[in-house]
């Protein structure tokens, strides 16, 4: 075997060499190996992350927008949806109801006074809370149109708060008038956010509480409150009372009414009834009027002395006196004898 010596005149033997070239071929070809394992690792990283970022899904309570060079969309449809990698961006909105409130501190429920004292008409002081509910309709508008959508919601809530506020009464806004007082501020809020279209709409504000801010106008608002409620309760009473004594007295005059028109009908059918009698005798008393004459006259004598006994005298002056006993019944003697000794003195006398 051949001995090879190099520029060193160190000797080099040519099994030692070929060995090195092997040697050096096998690291080469496993270079060469792992940098195509790291190309084809790098191209699938790069597909698996470009296939993830090729699709979006949308929930039931969800909205999105598809950007496009910096055009926005808004995509409303649920589910899986597909997009441009690395081109189109996706921002998501949450379209359920949300809310915050005004006057208060929601985790520690403390009052906000720059927020919940306001002023009445009459000038009074009063602390006021509302919670505001609110959902996103429009997510372009809400994301792109203006900044910090809500701090705007909550700003024209208050601004219109106040307004409303400032037109009522204090006894109003602690009472009776809280639901008018309610229903005017949601629609001046409805109002002003849809000039000013950043894609929110108003579900609904609740005037959580109302009172006076210092405890002693508390207590003289509640006395003020316990005599209003005193107040209704006579008022209900007084209405209860009328309720049942009003059908009882339309019942008696009803009654009355019915008593005298039955009285006014029964006199109406007495004077009809003596009407025709007196007919009926002026028929008899024309067809007679002697007799008829004579047979009133003893009738209305009978009327008028029912114990008068009744004797014809001839008029001739001889003492003739007959007693009528048939026609009066049986008299008493004495009182036979009495009248015939008026008589007798009668025709004496003449």
């Amino acid at each position: 075997m051949d001995m090879f010596h190099n520029d060193s005149g160190r000797t080099i033997d040519p099994e030692e060499l070929e060995r090195n070239e092997k040697k050096r071929r096998k690291n080469k070809k496993i270079r060469n190996t792992a940098g195509i394992a790291t190309v084809i690792a790098l191209i699938v990283l790069a597909a698996v992350l470009l296939g993830n970022d090729s699709f979006y899904q949308i929930g039931e309570q969800e909205q999105a927008v598809l950007v496009t060079f910096g055009n926005p969309k808004a995509v409303s449809e649920t589910g899986l949806h597909f997009k441009i990698p690395l081109i189109q961006k996706v921002r998501k909105v949450n379209t359920t109801i949300q809310g915050f409130p005004i006057g208060y501190d929601l985790a520690t429920n403390e009052s906000i006074d720059s927020e919940s004292v306001m002023i009445t008409s009459d000038y009074n002081f009063i602390n006021v809370d509302f919670f505001v509910e609110y959902r996103i309709v429009e997510p372009v508008n809400y994301l792109y149109a203006s900044y910090q959508p809500e701090v705007i919601l909550k700003n024209v809530s208050q601004s219109c708060i106040r307004t409303v506020i400032g037109s009522y009464p204090v006894d109003d806004v602690l009472t009776t008038g809280k639901g008018e007082i309610q229903s005017k501020i949601k629609d001046m809020i409805t109002e002003k956010l849809e000039q000013h279209d950043i894609g929110i709409q108003l579900v609904n504000i609740t005037m959580q509480d109302s009172e006076p801010p210092t405890s002693e106008v508390v207590q003289a608002f509640k006395a003020v409150e316990n005599a209003k409620q005193g107040k209704e309760t006579a008022l209900n009473n007084a209405n209860k009372y009328r309720n049942e004594k009003l059908p009882e007295a339309e019942a008696s005059a009803d009654q009355i009414i019915k008593d005298a028109e039955a009285q006014k009908q029964m006199r109406i059918n007495e004077a009809e009834a003596q009407v025709a009698r007196f007919n009926a005798m002026y028929e008899e008393y024309s067809k007679n009027p002697v007799v008829t004459k004579q047979r009133m006259f003893y009738e209305t004598m009978e009327e008028v002395l029912p114990s008068m006994k009744v004797i014809i005298d001839s008029g001739d002056g001889v003492q003739k006196v007959l007693p009528l006993e048939s026609f009066a019944g049986a008299a008493d003697p004495q009182q036979t004898q009495q009248a015939q000794t008026q008589q007798t003195n009668e025709s004496e006398a003449k």
